[in-house]
C-alpha cells in the first residue's frame, strides 16, 4: 500500500525547483547558493510573493508594510503573558499567537494578511522568550530591517551587521522547499478558501512535529557530545550499530549533499573566526567525515550526506539563540514560504481533495449491541 504520497504531484508552482540527484535547489529562479547569502530577507520574500527581486521603490515599499505590522495587539500581549507563566513550549505560544493576530482581520485582503503574518511573528517569538527569562518585551523599531528587528527584540540590543546577515542568509536557505509537510497543509487549508491565518496557523502545527525536519536542536547536542573529532568514530559506530539516526544527515528529497549544508558552512565561519574559543566548527567538519565514512560503510547506496539542520545548528548558536527557539526562528522563514503557497493556491487552485483506498471489511452485518461478541 502506497503510503506518504511519495512520487505524487499535488500543486504546480512556480516557487521553488528540487533537483535531489544533483543537489540543487533553485528558489524563484535563484540557485540557492547566489540567492541566500546576497539577498535581504525582505527582498527574497518579495520574489516569492510576487515572482521578482523588488526593485528599491519596491523594496522600501514592503518594508514599510512590515513596519506597520510589527506591533502586537493587547490581547495577543495578554496571550503570551498567560502562555509564560505556565511555561507553554515556544512553539507553541507561536502558534496559538499566530492564530490571534486575526483579531480584527476582516479576511479580505490575503496580501495584506501574509504581510503582516510575517512582520509580527518575529514579535511573538522575541516577546515570549523575553517573557520566558522574566524579562520587559523590547518593542520593534520602524528603522531596523526585519532580521535587524529580531535580534534586536530578543536582546534590546542593536546586532552587529555580521549578525544580521548571518540570520538573513539563514533564513534565505530555508524559506521554502517544495511540498512538506507543514507547506502542504497551508495549501490544503487555503483551498478550502480559508483565511492566511488560519493556513499558517496549520502549518505551524506540522512544523511541531519532530518529522518534519528543518530542527537543528538534535544536532547541537550530539555534536556537545562527541566533544572533539577523536571520539566521532566509535560515537557514531554505536549510533548506528544501535539503529540510530544521526542527527543532521539525510532527506528525502537529496541523494547527495544538501546545497543548503554548503551555504550554511560558508555562513557560519566569519561567526566562529571571531569566537575563536568555540571549537564547534571545526568539530563539525570533523564530525561529517567521518558520519558520510560510516553511513557508506553501513547504509550503503543510500547517498546520505550533510542536510540543512547540521550547519543550521551552528549559524543559530554562534548567534547565541537558544535551543528551545530553533524551530519558531525556523517558522519565522517559512513563513514566507507559507503566505507565497497560500497565495498561489488561491490563484486559480482548485480544492485539494486526494482520495483514499479503503482497505477494510466490507461483509459487516449489523447486530444488537446484546448479540454483540
Amino acid at each position: 500500500m502506497a503510503t506518504g504520497l511519495d512520487g505524487v504531484v499535488a500543486a504546480q508552482t512556480r516557487l521553488s525547483h528540487i533537483d535531489g540527484m544533483a543537489g540543487k535547489l533553485v528558489i524563484g529562479g535563484y540557485a540557492i547558493e547566489d540567492l541566500a547569502p546576497r539577498e535581504s530577507f525582505e527582498e527574497v520574500t518579495h520574489l516569492l510573493w510576487h515572482d521578482r527581486l523588488p526593485n528599491s521603490s519596491e523594496l522600501a515599499s514592503l518594508k514599510d508594510a512590515l513596519a506597520e505590522s510589527r506591533d502586537l495587539p493587547v490581547e495577543v500581549m495578554d496571550l503570551l503573558r498567560a502562555a509564560a507563566a505556565s511555561r507553554c513550549a515556544a512553539i507553541d505560544a507561536l502558534r496559538f499567537a499566530a492564530d490571534a493576530l486575526a483579531l480584527g482581520s476582516k479576511n479580505d485582503d490575503p496580501q495584506r494578511d501574509a504581510a503582516r503574518l510575517v512582520a509580527a511573528m518575529p514579535t511573538i517569538v522575541a516577546t515570549y522568550s523575553r517573557l520566558l527569562q522574566g524579562l520587559p518585551a523590547v518593542a520593534p523599531r520602524r528603522d531596523l530591517g526585519h532580521a535587524e528587528n529580531t535580534l534586536y527584540m530578543l536582546t534590546g540590543e542593536t546586532p552587529a551587521t555580521m549578525q544580521v546577515r548571518a540570520l538573513e542568509a539563514y533564513w534565505n536557505t530555508v524559506v521554502e522547499h517544495g511540498l512538506n509537510a507543514s507547506t502542504f497543509a497551508a495549501r490544503v487549508i487555503v483551498s478550502t478558501h480559508s483565511d492566511l491565518v488560519s493556513a499558517v496557523t496549520g502549518a505551524l502545527g506540522a512544523l511541531k512535529g519532530p518529522r518534519h525536519g528543518g530542527v537543528p536542536g538534535p544536532v547541537l547536542d550530539m555534536l556537545r557530545e562527541i566533544g572533539e573529532p577523536g571520539r566521532a568514530e566509535p560515537y557514531l559506530r554505536a549510533m548506528l550499530e544501535r539503529g540510530d539516526r544521526i542527527m543532521g544527515f539525510g532527506h528525502r528529497a537529496y541523494k547527495v549533499r544538501d546545497p543548503r549544508a554548503a551555504v550554511l558552512e560558508r555562513v557560519a565561519r566569519p561567526l566562529f573566526e571571531k569566537n575563536a574559543d568555540d571549537p564547534l566548527l571545526a568539530l563539525a567538519r570533523a564530525v561529517e567525515q567521518t558520519a558520510v565514512a560510516l553511513l557508506d560503510e553501513y547504509k550503503p547506496g543510500r547517498g546520505l550526506r550533510a542536510n540543512v539542520e547540521f550547519y543550521a545548528a551552528l549559524v543559530l548558536h554562534a548567534l547565541e539563540l537558544p535551543k528551545e527557539l530553533f524551530t519558531p526562528m525556523f517558522a519565522l522563514s517559512r513563513v514566507a514560504g507559507w503566505t507565497a503557497h497560500a497565495l498561489e493556491q488561491l490563484d486559480g487552485g482548485r480544492l485539494i481533495r486526494p482520495f483514499s483506498e479503503y482497505v477494510g471489511r466490507t461483509d459487516r452485518q449489523w447486530e444488537v449491541p446484546d448479540e454483540r461478541p
